[in-house]
């Protein structure tokens, strides 16, 4: 069969950009697709030796380090118990399920711009048969007033903290605990999508067991935020953990081995969950400098948001296409070893484009000279800017 031309040059263009991405010694963040599989095995097995004896043998359908994982998780989460999922998907596919069982109300109310809304076809319907309402369509947790007046009835409501896809915003701890009480005031169960649920804490002012506590259950992500290979936890009670587990059976989801996983999960939380506080202080200085660059730069219309940062991650939107200005950060990448940003088009304006912006690890060493003088580079890339 003949290659699709078409195909085959995007092809071309997404392996130049991760060759320019990972082979850059600046960045501000490790990307989660980041480096080789040799590089990710070595550091693996270096850093793995630090949180688990590796000298064991390998888990079998989640014996050893996984059940270690499990139960440390819960241990911070404050939970009666964790149970190890593949993929957050289906961690909240069957938390939900199970909810709709024992509230007896297939409904959820949750933002439309949720992940199980925006990023799972429709899996919630067309897989547990169940049913979504919105409270709002704002871009923001919806609040209490809006849970009690919404006017269908509902058994669950799922709130995603942060809420990625409206800029990683989180309401405030007083607005959060009203919204939950008003849930509960309509006899719902109230479950937290909290797969960046780690970095919370900074912006609540209160440690993961405090936030855990609001809900009945809470799905937390090992790869976002913690740098894992991938994997997610459902906590919550003993016997509803134990109900998950059966349904992750049927799901697919009881894994043969998952030990890379949960391995890099330990480090993850070993090394990454206490420095995320750390993270966060400096995205908000990151977005300050950014913000006073584009300004002194003139660009015609930014938008930097949330203006301070909630957590780690925030967007950052520009009057420019996606393309040009994915080239403009391929460029930098390949010529100066450093990144900044990565586009692609926006949902909004036409001729608008949005990048998500990660403060992590690499980043820290980026003083606010740093930061402008990559600023400055990119934009000396982008046509029309100089």
């Amino acid at each position: 069969m003949t290659p699709d031309p078409e195909t085959a040059n995007e092809d071309a263009a997404r392996e130049r950009r991760f060759a320019a991405w990972n082979h850059a010694p600046r960045r501000l963040a490790d990307g989660p697709a980041g480096g080789t599989l040799a590089g990710w095995l070595a550091r693996l097995a270096e850093e793995g030796a630090g949180v688990w004896d590796l000298a064991g043998r390998p888990d079998l359908y989640g014996d050893g380090v996984v059940t270690a994982l499990e139960e440390r998780t819960a241990a911070l989460l404050g939970t009666g118990a964790a149970a190890f999922f593949p993929t957050g998907t289906m961690a909240q596919q069957v938390a939900l399920r199970c909810w709709a069982d024992r509230t007896g109300s297939p409904v959820v109310a949750l933002h439309p711009m949720s992940h199980p809304e925006r990023h799972e076809r429709g899996a919630l319907v067309r897989l547990a048969g169940l049913h979504t309402v919105h409270p709002t369509a704002e871009p923001r947790t919806p609040t209490a007033d809006e849970i009690r007046e919404l006017p269908e009835p509902f058994g669950t409501l799922l709130l995603e903290l942060p809420l990625r896809d409206a800029g990683f915003v989180l309401p405030t701890w007083e607005e959060l605990v009203e919204t939950v009480t008003a849930a509960r005031e309509r006899d719902a169960v109230v479950h937290l999508d909290g797969a960046r649920l780690w970095e919370c804490t900074a912006h609540f002012g209160r440690p993961l067991t405090e936030i855990a506590a609001l809900a009945d259950t809470v799905y937390v992500s090992y790869y976002k935020s913690l740098g894992g290979l991938s994997g997610a936890a459902l906590a919550g009670p003993p016997d509803l953990v134990e109900e998950a587990r059966a349904w992750r059976h049927r799901y697919g989801g009881q894994l043969f081995q998952q030990w890379p996983a949960a391995l890099s999960a330990l480090v993850g939380l070993e090394r990454e969950l206490p420095r995320l506080p750390e993270y966060v202080a400096h995205a908000r200085t990151v977005a300050g400098v950014l913000r006073e660059g584009l300004a002194s730069a003139g660009v015609p219309w930014f938008r930097i948001h949330p203006e301070e940062p909630h957590t780690h991650q925030f967007q950052v939107w520009l009057p420019y296409g996606a393309e040009e200005l994915t080239e403009a950060g391929v460029r930098q990448a390949e010529e100066d070893g450093t990144v900044l940003f990565r586009w692609w088009e926006a949902p909004g304006p036409p001729g608008t484009a949005m990048a998500e912006v990660t403060v992590g690890a690499p980043g820290l060493g980026w003083g606010p000279a740093d930061v402008r003088e990559a600023l400055s580079a990119f934009l000396a890339r982008v046509p029309g800017t100089g």
